[in-house]
């Protein structure tokens, strides 16, 4: 269960913590930033409740993809299963590209980076080249290759230090908020300048800070009890990700008024005009380890789609075999890792970044269709079994297609579905 939580935990908690604190309380909530991220929290908190319940049912390394497949059927899944991979890609290679312009502090700018660590301009290409991003995508990649434990336990470590920062500035934003009276509180336009309206505006941005829980959902064949660990790990990850962020929030906003907050580092600025200049190395050091374990959380749970679509008949087979070492499907691992570095180095991903947020929302639409389905479906239809993580389906004991996949039976909508999905468990 520990490693959920810290796998959804670095998941979740991106860089845009760092930043979203400020836009969001110039333009939108206000001193009323943190009821923003509390309304956020429980509106997240409702699709990782989706998600827990069809985690138990149908533990499989797909999530959201294999739901779809059982409970709606074979076209819907390999759409729900592509627009998950393309989000995971895009999301991983935006994340890797924003890690460079946050080392150039430590360097003393961005001319004084090592030239691997520096993005190059190239005169034949729009965007400068990032060979620090591609860099650290392989380096990843190959670390998720080493097996779930390796890459288990540096998550857990860089999650940890990313939580202490946060601390930090908890604990130290608190006492200088106390010892100068919480100055961003006192303004004239109250504690909700633009009304109610500006908090929920405020909240439907802040929802994507707590994208990441449903990597969880991805170790589903890693767990020894999945329906202990899953539901705990998505739930006990939402659960401090939303207390740290409202701490965090009641804290900045509280140091700062939110008219005055710097957009784009309102962390770090609000210390140094308290005379704590050298908080942004900290701040600093917390985006970077945050950036690194989104990166972590994104390319993990690619491979695992993938191995899942390929056991279905939608890729071929050869992308559902395991390593029998490493206990994970090393050649998918690889592939998406590839892809990931190249959209890295040559492409810069902004302008694609909106596909990511309508693969997160076909992805937590579908999960919420097939949730009403498994619940209103006759019983006789939908059977409550799933992938047990002890059998020869499972991920870790899994070496390629067994003969159980290839039988194939009509789901209660007269799609077809893997018969071994469909197997309750004995």
């Amino acid at each position: 269960m520990l490693y959920q939580l810290s796998l959804g935990v670095g998941s979740t908690i991106g860089a845009g913590i760092y930043v979203l604190v400020g836009t969001v309380a110039r333009e939108h909530a206000g001193p009323a930033l943190t009821l923003s991220f509390l309304i956020a929290g429980i509106a997240a908190a409702l699709s990782a409740l989706c998600y827990a319940e069809l985690s138990c049912r149908f533990p499989s390394a797909g999530s959201a993809y294999h739901y779809s497949y059982i409970c709606i059927g074979e076209s819907v899944a390999w759409l729900i299963g592509w627009a998950l991979i393309l989000e995971y890609t895009i999301g991983g290679s935006s994340v890797a590209r924003g890690i460079s312009p946050n080392l150039a502090l430590f360097f003393g700018g961005q001319d004084k980076l090592p030239f691997f660590l520096a993005q190059v301009h190239v005169k034949w290409l729009d965007t400068p080249v990032d060979p620090c991003a591609a860099i650290l995508v392989l380096i990843v990649t190959a670390l998720l290759c080493l097996g779930i434990k390796e890459s288990s336990l540096v998550e857990g470590v860089i999650t940890i230090a990313n939580v202490a920062i946060m601390l930090f500035v908890i604990c130290a934003g608190g006492w200088l908020g106390f010892q100068n009276g919480w100055p961003g509180y006192d303004v004239l336009k109250g504690y909700f300048p633009n009304g109610a309206s500006g908090v929920f505006s405020g909240s439907a941005t802040l929802f994507f800070a707590y994208i990441g829980f449903d990597a969880v959902a991805s170790t589903a064949e890693e767990v020894k009890n999945p329906q202990l660990d899953l539901p705990w790990g998505m739930c006990l990850t939402l659960s401090l990700c939303c207390f740290l962020y409202m701490m965090v929030s009641a804290v900045i906003v509280g140091l700062v008024p939110y008219n005055a907050m710097d957009p784009d580092t309102p962390i770090s600025s609000a210390f140094a005009q308290y005379g704590m200049q050298w908080a942004a190395y900290v701040i600093s050091s917390g985006v970077v380890l945050a950036l690194i374990a989104s990166l972590i959380g994104a390319i993990l749970p690619q491979p695992r789609i993938v191995m899942a679509m390929a056991r279905d008949g939608l890729l071929p087979p050869i992308f559902s075999a395991v390593g029998q070492r490493t206990q994970v499907p090393t050649l998918s691992t690889i592939l998406t890792g590839i892809c990931a570095a190249i959209l890295a180095f040559f492409m810069d991903v902004s302008q694609l970044a909106g596909m990511v947020s309508v693969g997160t929302l076909l992805a937590f639409t579908m999960v919420a269709i097939s949730l009403l389905i498994v619940r209103y479906a006759p019983p006789n239809d939908m059977p409550m079994g799933g992938v047990d993580p002890s059998s020869p389906e499972s991920l870790a004991l899994h070496t390629g297609h067994s003969e159980a996949d290839e039988g194939i039976s009509e789901g209660p909508f007269g799609n077809a579905a893997a018969r071994s999905l469909w197997l309750p468990n004995t």
